[in-house]
């Protein structure tokens, strides 16, 4: 008589038990269907797939499912359900539903899913929370799609900080360390000359594809956005961009969020946002961003990434969103969203390691590169703050260089002494990093002390920048009035002879958060005179909405 098959413990309140009451309100959508032993009832890259709860039997979710990589993930009896984030976010399954022991499920259409959790929250909060806790786990676990390649490889970064900043599980695998690398590449047909390459459902190999092809294959892009006259287009996906894709869509605006790399903008890189209203324990900048993108989607907001916009125009009293792949979106109105990148330092040899060693970001992609080394952090402000005790968990010690003598003259007092409390971080007060060392890649950075002169070398294999940011507008090619940092003015401070409007009648003054022409607003960090704050940036994009409707309100009278 065969073992009976091994549920997969519940430790992290990731797989819980639905109650008999959730499952017969999910029976009322659903249809029960008895199943057998090898029943595969989703398969790995499925575009789309249903909602399961088990009702009797086993079911294990296996990543590589047939391949000589398959990997069994988890297993689930009675009262459990299936699937991750991707099923709620319209993206290809990331395993494959294999059942272990035969009995009967409950298969409920996702749409119908998503229709029943609108009107229970505690149901679809079980839900949300369980697939959250569900992807945190498959990225810990390395599963999902395979990066190959050599560390030294700017490719390779990119596609690590690609997935990374879009919350896609991987597995990296060296070339120059992993030994099962030359091993896996021959099976494939690859050659290392031809690495990076990333490998989608255990078998299909990409051989280095640009992130617009592999955000198609792992289904991020939105399908064609062209063609539609959108109430209003969101520039930057951003805490401010994706607050506004929420309240426009749930306003009943037809509304698109683009974003050039990824939904969160820089608040995604931080690895715990400690201040934000309703977070007392604090929250990742990635999981706040997963939160609110699948929010604005319920509602029916399109989010789309990689769309890098490249222009602002205008068409037939349309304002025209031009991208690079040479898309055309006509909107009645834009809000900009494009918030700021941080600055580069200006040190020689930065380029030349930008590819393998210097980081803008602190996420546990970046802690994993960097596990057991050491590392130097530059900057004053939260920022570098919450990537120094981040960091701190994960290498072995961290060097944080600041241009002053008062580590709280520019960081928050909390941040500031956890810092000075941690016993593998030294603060370099005084100090500025004049040069980089290493051959192709961080050796060391070197630092004089702007009192003295003073030059030292500080052993580092990492160099992470926080230094204050610029906006990002230089796309916008003086189309509408900007400050002299390049900051979007907006409401009283663009001046009356910089108004303009489409319709070409006579300009009123811009709202408070509209730009000198009328219909294009701005909001969050990329605003002149706002306040670098996530909550604030949030709450300038849900405010901007309200600023939307009465343009439109005018344009419709």
């Amino acid at each position: 008589m065969s073992e009976p098959v091994q549920e997969t413990p519940d430790r992290y309140g990731a797989y819980p038990r639905l109650s008999a009451e959730q499952i017969d309100a999910l029976a009322s959508r659903g249809q029960r269907r008895t199943t057998g032993t090898g029943d595969i009832l989703f398969r790995e890259g499925d575009p789309s797939y249903d909602f399961h709860v088990v009702l009797s039997g086993a079911v294990a979710l296996i990543e590589g499912y047939g391949t000589p990589a398959e990997r069994e993930i988890s297993v689930h009896g009675p009262g459990r359900f299936l699937g991750e984030l991707s099923l709620l976010a319209a993206q290809p399954a990331l395993l494959s539903a294999v059942v272990r022991e035969p009995g009967e499920v409950l298969s409920v259409p996702v749409d119908d899913v998503r229709a029943l959790v609108a009107h229970d929250p505690t149901l679809g909060d079980l839900i949300l929370r369980a697939y959250m806790i569900r992807r945190s786990l498959l990225i810990e676990m390395g599963a999902g799609i395979r990066i190959i390649g050599s560390r030294y490889s700017t490719d390779a970064r990119r596609l690590r900080d690609f997935a990374a900043r879009n919350r896609l599980p991987y597995r990296w695998i060296d070339v120059e360390q992993d030994p099962t690398a030359e091993t896996l590449l021959r099976q494939l047909g690859v050659t290392p000359q031809e690495t990076p390459v990333v490998i989608w459902r255990g078998q299909e190999v990409l051989r280095n594809p640009g992130n617009d092809e592999l955000a198609r294959v792992v289904g991020l892009a939105e399908p064609s956005i062209a063609g539609s006259d959108y109430d209003v287009v969101v520039v930057g996906a951003g805490p401010a961009g994706l607050a506004a894709g929420v309240y426009a869509a749930s306003e009943g605006l037809s509304v698109v969020v683009l974003d050039a790399v990824a939904a969160g903008g820089q608040a995604s890189t931080s690895s715990r946002i400690e201040n934000y209203l309703g977070f007392p324990s604090g929250i990742s900048g990635a999981e706040l961003a997963e939160r609110a993108a699948l929010q604005a989607r319920k509602f029916g907001a399109r989010i789309t990434v990689p769309a890098s916009v490249t222009a602002l125009d205008a068409h037939d009293g349309f304002h025209l969103i031009r991208l690079a792949d040479g898309t055309e979106v006509a909107t009645r109105t834009v809000l900009i969203t494009t918030g700021a990148r941080y600055r580069k330092l200006r040190v020689p040899q930065l380029a030349e390691f930008e590819g393998t060693s210097v980081y803008y970001a602190a996420t546990a992609a970046e802690a994993q590169l960097c596990r057991g080394d050491q590392v130097a952090v530059v900057g004053g402000g939260n920022s570098a703050g919450q990537a120094t005790v981040f960091l701190a968990g994960h290498v072995a010690h961290a060097h944080l260089m600041i241009m002053h003598d008062d580590l709280s003259r520019d960081m928050s007092r909390y941040l500031a002494d956890r810092i000075t409390a941690l016993p593998n971080v030294t603060v370099h007060t005084n100090t500025e990093v004049c040069d980089l060392e290493g051959n192709g890649r961080l050796e060391a950075v070197v630092v004089a002390d702007m009192k003295t002169e003073h030059s030292r070398r500080i052993p580092a294999t990492a160099l992470f920048v926080f230094i204050g940011a610029e906006p990002c507008t230089t796309w916008l090619d003086k189309q509408i009035a900007v400050d002299h940092h390049g900051y979007v003015l907006t409401g009283p401070d663009v001046p009356p002879d910089a108004v303009t409007d489409l319709r070409q009648g006579t300009p009123r003054r811009p709202y408070l958060l509209e730009s000198s022409r009328l219909g294009v607003f701005a909001a969050g960090d990329v605003r002149s005179g706002s306040i670098k704050r996530v909550a604030t940036a949030v709450g300038e994009g849900a405010m901007a909405i309200r600023f939307v409707h009465e343009h439109l309100r005018l344009l419709q009278g």
